[in-house]
Protein backbone atom coordinates (compact mmCIF):
# COMPACT_ATOMS: atom_id res chain seq x y z
CA UNK A 1 0.00 0.00 0.00
CA UNK A 2 1.68 3.48 -0.72
CA UNK A 3 0.66 5.62 2.21
CA UNK A 4 1.81 8.48 3.62
CA UNK A 5 0.49 10.83 6.97
CA UNK A 6 1.41 14.58 6.93
CA UNK A 7 1.04 17.44 9.17
CA UNK A 8 1.52 20.99 8.92
CA UNK A 9 1.28 23.82 11.78
CA UNK A 10 1.66 27.73 11.09
CA UNK A 11 -0.13 30.50 13.32
CA UNK A 12 -2.99 30.03 10.51
CA UNK A 13 -3.97 26.49 10.00
CA UNK A 14 -3.15 22.84 11.19
CA UNK A 15 -3.67 20.52 8.87
CA UNK A 16 -3.44 16.73 9.31
CA UNK A 17 -3.67 14.53 5.74
CA UNK A 18 -3.31 10.55 6.14
CA UNK A 19 -3.40 9.16 2.47
CA UNK A 20 -3.47 6.06 0.35
CA UNK A 21 -3.12 5.77 -3.33
CA UNK A 22 -4.63 2.36 -3.54
CA UNK A 23 -7.85 2.35 -1.61
CA UNK A 24 -11.88 1.92 -1.78
CA UNK A 25 -12.84 5.42 -1.61
CA UNK A 26 -12.92 5.55 2.06
CA UNK A 27 -13.25 9.27 2.99
CA UNK A 28 -13.12 11.35 6.17
CA UNK A 29 -13.41 15.31 5.67
CA UNK A 30 -13.25 17.45 8.17
CA UNK A 31 -12.03 20.97 7.12
CA UNK A 32 -14.01 24.09 8.04
CA UNK A 33 -14.63 24.94 4.90
CA UNK A 34 -18.00 23.13 3.92
CA UNK A 35 -17.50 23.38 0.02
CA UNK A 36 -14.35 21.39 0.42
CA UNK A 37 -15.33 19.17 2.48
CA UNK A 38 -17.52 18.13 -0.43
CA UNK A 39 -14.96 18.92 -3.31
CA UNK A 40 -12.54 16.62 -1.27
CA UNK A 41 -14.98 13.98 0.02
CA UNK A 42 -16.05 13.71 -3.95
CA UNK A 43 -12.00 13.42 -4.77
CA UNK A 44 -10.93 10.76 -2.50
CA UNK A 45 -14.46 8.45 -3.80
CA UNK A 46 -13.94 9.11 -7.31
CA UNK A 47 -9.89 8.41 -7.42
CA UNK A 48 -10.53 5.01 -5.44
CA UNK A 49 -8.30 6.61 -2.93
CA UNK A 50 -8.30 6.52 1.28
CA UNK A 51 -7.99 9.52 3.16
CA UNK A 52 -8.32 11.63 6.13
CA UNK A 53 -7.93 14.84 5.71
CA UNK A 54 -8.89 17.93 8.64
CA UNK A 55 -7.91 21.25 9.13
CA UNK A 56 -8.17 23.75 11.64
CA UNK A 57 -8.02 27.25 10.37
CA UNK A 58 -8.53 30.85 10.12
CA UNK A 59 -11.93 30.73 8.83
CA UNK A 60 -13.51 33.61 10.49
CA UNK A 61 -11.46 35.55 8.70
CA UNK A 62 -11.59 33.48 5.18
CA UNK A 63 -11.34 30.18 4.07
CA UNK A 64 -7.99 31.61 2.04
CA UNK A 65 -5.37 29.82 4.45
CA UNK A 66 -7.13 26.83 4.87
CA UNK A 67 -7.83 26.16 1.09
CA UNK A 68 -4.08 26.81 0.01
CA UNK A 69 -2.58 24.98 2.96
CA UNK A 70 -4.70 21.70 2.34
CA UNK A 71 -3.83 21.82 -1.20
CA UNK A 72 0.01 22.14 0.08
CA UNK A 73 -0.58 18.88 2.68
CA UNK A 74 -2.27 16.94 0.07
CA UNK A 75 0.24 17.10 -2.81
CA UNK A 76 3.04 16.96 -0.66
CA UNK A 77 1.12 13.28 0.66
CA UNK A 78 0.70 12.17 -3.10
CA UNK A 79 4.25 13.01 -3.66
CA UNK A 80 5.41 10.99 -0.63
CA UNK A 81 2.94 7.67 -1.25
CA UNK A 82 4.26 7.57 -4.67
CA UNK A 83 7.53 6.61 -3.43
CA UNK A 84 10.19 5.80 -6.09
CA UNK A 85 7.77 6.29 -8.79
CA UNK A 86 8.90 2.56 -10.13
CA UNK A 87 6.27 0.60 -12.50
CA UNK A 88 4.49 3.81 -12.94
CA UNK A 89 2.12 5.07 -16.10
CA UNK A 90 2.68 8.62 -15.39
CA UNK A 91 0.32 10.06 -17.67
CA UNK A 92 -3.32 10.47 -16.78
CA UNK A 93 -6.62 12.03 -18.49
CA UNK A 94 -10.17 11.85 -17.49
CA UNK A 95 -13.34 14.18 -18.81
CA UNK A 96 -16.12 14.47 -16.34
CA UNK A 97 -19.52 15.94 -17.23
CA UNK A 98 -21.54 16.95 -14.45
CA UNK A 99 -25.09 17.94 -15.70
CA UNK A 100 -23.70 21.36 -18.27
CA UNK A 101 -20.49 21.21 -17.58
CA UNK A 102 -17.83 19.31 -19.12
CA UNK A 103 -14.28 19.09 -17.31
CA UNK A 104 -11.15 17.63 -18.22
CA UNK A 105 -8.10 17.16 -16.22
CA UNK A 106 -4.40 16.30 -18.14
CA UNK A 107 -1.59 14.80 -14.97
CA UNK A 108 2.41 14.25 -15.82
CA UNK A 109 3.66 12.74 -12.40
CA UNK A 110 6.95 14.36 -14.00
CA UNK A 111 8.97 16.14 -10.71
CA UNK A 112 8.16 19.20 -13.20
CA UNK A 113 5.16 21.30 -11.17
CA UNK A 114 2.99 23.04 -13.52
CA UNK A 115 -0.31 24.23 -13.31
CA UNK A 116 -2.11 25.07 -16.28
CA UNK A 117 -6.18 26.51 -16.16
CA UNK A 118 -7.84 27.04 -18.97
CA UNK A 119 -11.23 28.37 -18.23
CA UNK A 120 -14.24 30.25 -17.13
CA UNK A 121 -15.40 30.16 -13.22
CA UNK A 122 -18.85 32.10 -13.86
CA UNK A 123 -19.56 33.31 -10.60
CA UNK A 124 -17.25 34.66 -7.83
CA UNK A 125 -18.95 32.76 -4.90
CA UNK A 126 -20.89 29.60 -4.53
CA UNK A 127 -22.65 30.11 -1.23
CA UNK A 128 -20.11 31.61 1.28
CA UNK A 129 -16.67 29.90 -0.69
CA UNK A 130 -14.74 32.33 -2.95
CA UNK A 131 -14.15 30.24 -6.16
CA UNK A 132 -11.20 31.68 -7.10
CA UNK A 133 -9.28 29.51 -4.38
CA UNK A 134 -10.09 26.67 -6.42
CA UNK A 135 -6.74 27.85 -8.66
CA UNK A 136 -5.33 28.65 -5.56
CA UNK A 137 -5.68 24.50 -4.32
CA UNK A 138 -4.53 23.40 -7.80
CA UNK A 139 -1.25 25.07 -7.78
CA UNK A 140 -0.50 24.53 -4.56
CA UNK A 141 -1.24 20.97 -5.00
CA UNK A 142 0.92 20.83 -8.79
CA UNK A 143 3.60 22.72 -6.93
CA UNK A 144 4.05 20.01 -4.03
CA UNK A 145 2.97 16.96 -5.42
CA UNK A 146 5.61 18.10 -8.07
CA UNK A 147 3.81 17.24 -11.20
CA UNK A 148 1.74 18.65 -14.29
CA UNK A 149 -1.71 19.61 -14.08
CA UNK A 150 -3.63 21.06 -16.66
CA UNK A 151 -7.42 21.33 -15.89
CA UNK A 152 -9.43 22.54 -18.84
CA UNK A 153 -12.95 23.61 -18.56
CA UNK A 154 -14.66 22.77 -21.97
CA UNK A 155 -17.68 24.57 -21.23
CA UNK A 156 -20.62 24.79 -18.52
CA UNK A 157 -22.76 27.01 -17.21
CA UNK A 158 -23.45 26.05 -13.12
CA UNK A 159 -20.43 27.57 -10.78
CA UNK A 160 -21.24 24.48 -8.70
CA UNK A 161 -21.30 21.92 -11.25
CA UNK A 162 -18.01 23.22 -12.90
CA UNK A 163 -15.62 22.90 -10.10
CA UNK A 164 -17.16 19.61 -8.93
CA UNK A 165 -16.41 18.60 -12.60
CA UNK A 166 -12.75 19.75 -11.99
CA UNK A 167 -12.43 18.00 -8.81
CA UNK A 168 -14.04 14.70 -9.90
CA UNK A 169 -11.73 14.64 -12.97
CA UNK A 170 -8.73 15.57 -11.03
CA UNK A 171 -9.46 12.50 -8.82
CA UNK A 172 -9.65 9.98 -11.99
CA UNK A 173 -6.75 11.45 -13.86
CA UNK A 174 -4.87 10.98 -10.60
CA UNK A 175 -5.79 7.88 -10.50
CA UNK A 176 -4.97 6.87 -14.09
CA UNK A 177 -1.62 8.23 -13.42
CA UNK A 178 -0.25 6.16 -10.17
CA UNK A 179 -1.24 3.46 -11.36
CA UNK A 180 1.58 0.43 -11.31
CA UNK A 181 1.63 -0.86 -15.20
CA UNK A 182 3.57 -4.24 -15.27
CA UNK A 183 5.05 -3.79 -18.39
CA UNK A 184 7.00 -1.12 -17.26
CA UNK A 185 10.51 -1.42 -15.81
CA UNK A 186 12.12 1.23 -13.17
CA UNK A 187 10.66 4.61 -13.87
CA UNK A 188 8.56 5.77 -16.73
CA UNK A 189 11.62 8.11 -18.42
CA UNK A 190 14.47 7.96 -21.15
CA UNK A 191 16.18 9.90 -17.98
CA UNK A 192 16.23 6.89 -15.69
CA UNK A 193 14.37 9.15 -12.91
CA UNK A 194 11.37 10.89 -12.11
CA UNK A 195 12.63 12.49 -8.87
Amino acid sequence: MRKSDITRKTNETEIAVSFSLDGKGQADINTGVPFMDHMLDLFIKHGQFDGRIHANGDTHIDDHHTTEDIGIVLGQAVLEALGDKKGLRRYGNAFVPMDDALAQVVIDCSNRPHLEFRGDIPNAKVGSFDTELVHEFLWKFALESRMNVHVIVHYGRNTHHIIEAVFKALARALDDATMIDPRVEGVPSTKGLLT
